[in-house]
């Protein structure tokens, strides 16, 4: 092997550690190889950019053990695989985080994020590696988590000299070469990567920790912006169900245009009425309560804002009263035993007039209506870990999945 000239990058050194981590991580391969090398005299250690490109100092190359190369190939790698950077520029957002103060504690929080479980005997602990341990904290947890738990002091201080760079935390450093610099990869590109490093975990699962297997997971199956997908739901059901059955003149038909001299009426859409079924038994939270009456009032939305159109109905074992929107600004959601939901769709469907669209907020702990309701049907579905050992009725209840004839959107945190 040819030494490298004083000052300069050792390539080979470089590229035998990255050769070294894809062994110790084969399902991060194709992550590996996907970065391009630029050599930066700026950068303190090595950093990354949203584009793929690995910022490496000759120094740290120089001075950094082979093994220890390979763990910071595989943790800087890790910033892009997991977004870190996308995730950071939101996080930025909403929480006005716009300091560089605050971009380090963003970068530490992602450092934790990796550094928990990234580390064993095939790849050694990089000297200088923040654990989540070093802030009192435990492991396991999101970026997002670690940064509320963080805060600037003597610890933080000690940390200024660390940069994984923009892919860490979305902003931009001046030794970027931005999106228009060489060797940068599409966003088309970059997620190709990410898929193709997902496919490998989920293929030999037992090669990797489980924060991978989760974010194996979530790239398969990202999480849905679920507000907007019941909102679309109950939108798209009450479209088909509202059909035009009477006529007026009180906006002609367009007809009308080639028959002059005579007013054509128009037909008119029969405004849709809904029923909202919640759940109220002992085995739904005060929170998800709490969601299910925002749900409500964005339904009297969804239906043009008429909350005359709206009902709701209380059910845990059994149904409650029924209660029109527009009888005032409280709704009183009445329960706290076990759960059928059987009895809040009768009561629903009882309603007169009938109810174009049924839409039911439940954790699913209960039986289902054994045929299908006569109009439409939606299920917001607050998500469970079932335990089914601590059953508030029957230790042996398996809930039943709700059936085909619901339009189903599970109810979670926002991404």
């Amino acid at each position: 092997m040819i030494a490298a000239a004083p000052g300069a990058l050792d390539l080979d050194k470089l590229y035998a550690a990255r050769l070294y981590a894809a062994r110790a991580r084969p399902y991060l391969a194709t992550a590996l190889y996907a970065l391009h090398v630029v050599e930066s005299r700026t950068v303190s250690t090595m950093a990354v950019d949203r584009y793929w490109r690995c910022y490496v100092s000759p120094v740290f190359v120089a001075r950094t053990p082979e093994e220890e190369l390979a763990s910071v190939w595989v943790h800087e790698v890790s910033h892009l695989l997991r977004d870190h950077h996308g995730r950071g520029d939101r996080v930025a957002r909403e929480r006005g985080l716009t300091g560089r103060g605050d971009r380090l504690r963003m970068n530490l929080a992602a450092d934790c994020e990796i550094n928990d479980d990234a580390f064993d005997d095939d790849l050694p602990r990089p000297e200088g590696a923040v654990l989540p341990g070093l802030f009192g904290l435990s492991e396991g947890e999101l970026m997002e988590t670690y940064l509320r738990e963080i805060v600037m002091g003597l610890v933080t201080r000690d940390l200024a000299w660390l940069d994984c760079g923009s892919g860490a935390d979305g902003l931009e450093r001046e030794w970027d070469l931005g999106p228009d610099g060489a060797h940068g990869l599409s966003e088309q590109e970059r997620d190709a990567v990410r898929f193709r490093v997902a496919q490998g975990i989920r293929g030999r699962p037992g090669h990797a920790s489980k924060s991978w297997r989760r974010w194996a997971e979530e790239v398969f199956h990202p999480p849905q912006p679920w507000r907007q997908l019941l909102g679309a739901a109950v939108r798209s059901a009450v479209a088909g169900a509202g059909g035009a059955d009477d006529y007026t003149y009180g906006r002609p038909a367009r007809r009308s245009a080639g028959v002059p001299g005579v007013v054509l009426p128009s037909l008119r859409r029969k405004p849709p009425r809904v029923a909202v079924v919640v759940d109220t038994s002992a085995s739904v939270s005060d929170a998800e309560l709490g969601s299910a009456l925002l749900e409500v009032a964005a339904i009297s939305r969804a239906v043009g804002g008429r909350r005359d159109l709206v009902t709701v109905v209380s059910c845990d074992a059994a149904a409650r009263i029924v209660q029109p929107l527009c009888d005032g600004e409280g709704i009183t959601l009445l329960g706290g035993g076990g759960t059928d939901l059987r009895s809040g769709f009768a009561k629903a469907l009882r309603g007169s007039p009938r109810p174009d669209v049924v839409v039911a907020l439940t954790d699913g702990q209960t039986p289902w209506p054994s045929a299908r309701p006569s109009c439409r049907t939606v299920v917001g579905l607050f998500p469970r870990i079932h335990d089914y050992s601590a059953n508030e009725d029957d230790p042996d209840y398996v809930p039943d999945l709700p059936p085909d004839w619901a339009h189903v959107v599970t109810i979670g945190p926002t991404p």
